[in-house]
């Protein structure tokens, strides 16, 4: 067999979604929008969210994907009323935790956090990862309209600095005053796809990250890490661009484009783009990209809601969505045999600090 067709040893996927029936019927009274309310709470799509067993391992099997690290969906608990929550986030956190007790060899799990409440999320963040064994954290570019980088949200970073994990930025839709006046004035679901899995959302997530920069975040944590999601949410293939604010930005101990290939890594998101994957090595390197389906989003079948097709990022072509997908998009990757085993499982296990098999 040569070396462009060597199958890699594991395949880990890092973007894998679940919730809990509580956390559902929470977001659609107090936080859902349209993510929500249209393509997570409906159908096959919520049932397969709520499974984090034999059902999910299978599907897992049929595509190639030795290990996920489960995740709340977005937008998580952060849309949620403090009171509510933080109790939500901590029983969605110990259910994760219970499939990777029953899976450890299939699973390990980011803990979602009730940043209505920074000090608890803070709290939070620590009794998952020190008494849960989550690897990390899954954060959302926003809670209200505030981004993660305002001065309330420093206990959370402290904590995940403290406890040398990585916190992964996924995106959420924009403010509904931010739908209005740019992502609205087509159809229905235009509007709707323009505003998340088209542009909007990406555009979220990746501002989140580079304020974080801005900030001084990495300044006071240098060894802090941060994972995007779809190759790098606009910020990555647009980092020699972005490293211009380093020539306003003098407060700052490094240049942008250092903080980005520095403190980021990548993963697919559901995103089967080998181009996109090129991109964000040529950017940062073959040590910081990782696999990543976005289950159960990421590779629409025909028994999925039609209103959720395509919101995920997955390949519109769907090149990589049938059986053994995430395996085969993995295996033909066009990168060298060692770059294939970074991108299939070496990197998350050594960013994640997961057990190898």
């Amino acid at each position: 067999m040569s070396e462009a067709s060597t199958p890699v040893r594991r395949v880990v996927g890092v973007e894998e979604h679940a919730w809990t029936a509580e956390l559902r019927q929470a977001l659609l009274k107090w936080g859902g929008d349209e993510t929500v309310n249209r393509m997570s709470s409906r159908g096959e799509v919520n049932l397969r969210l709520l499974d984090v067993g034999e059902e999910r391992l299978a599907r897992m099997d049929a595509s190639g994907v030795d290990m996920e690290i489960l995740s709340v969906t977005t937008p998580g608990t952060q849309p949620l009323p403090a009171e509510v929550a933080v109790p939500l986030a901590r029983e969605a956190n110990d259910v994760l935790a219970d499939a990777v007790r029953r899976h450890p060899d299939r699973f390990a799990a980011f803990a979602t956090l009730p940043t209505s409440d920074p000090e608890a999320a803070a709290a939070e963040l620590e009794r998952a990862v020190t008494a849960q064994g989550h690897v990390g954290a899954m954060l959302f570019p926003r809670t209200g309209e505030t981004f993660l980088d305002h001065d309330g949200f420093r206990p959370l970073f402290e904590a995940a600095a403290h406890l040398d994990v990585p916190l992964y930025i996924h995106p959420a839709m924009p403010p509904k005053k931010l739908i209005d006046a740019a992502y609205s004035g087509f159809d229905e679901m235009t509007s709707m796809l323009l505003s998340t899995g088209g542009w909007g959302w990406h555009s979220e997530a990746g501002l989140a990250a580079l304020r974080l920069i801005l900030a001084g975040t990495f300044d006071r944590h240098p060894d802090l890490q941060i994972i995007l999601g779809h190759w790098g949410e606009m910020l990555v293939p647009f980092a020699d661009r972005a490293d211009l604010l380093s020539t306003a930005a003098t407060h700052l101990q490094r240049r942008v484009l250092d903080y980005i290939t520095g403190n980021l890594s990548v993963t697919a998101g559901g995103l089967y783009s080998h181009r996109m994957l090129t991109a964000a090595v040529d950017v940062l390197g073959p040590d910081r990209v990782m696999f990543g389906a976005d289950s159960p989003y990421g590779a629409p079948t025909a028994t999925d809601d039609a209103d959720a097709r395509g919101l995920g990022g997955v390949d519109s072509r769907g090149s990589f969505g049938g059986p053994g997908g995430a395996r085969a998009f993995v295996d033909s990757a066009p990168l060298d045999e060692q770059g294939r085993a970074k991108l299939g499982h070496l990197n998350a296990e050594r960013i994640l600090n997961l057990k190898t098999a």
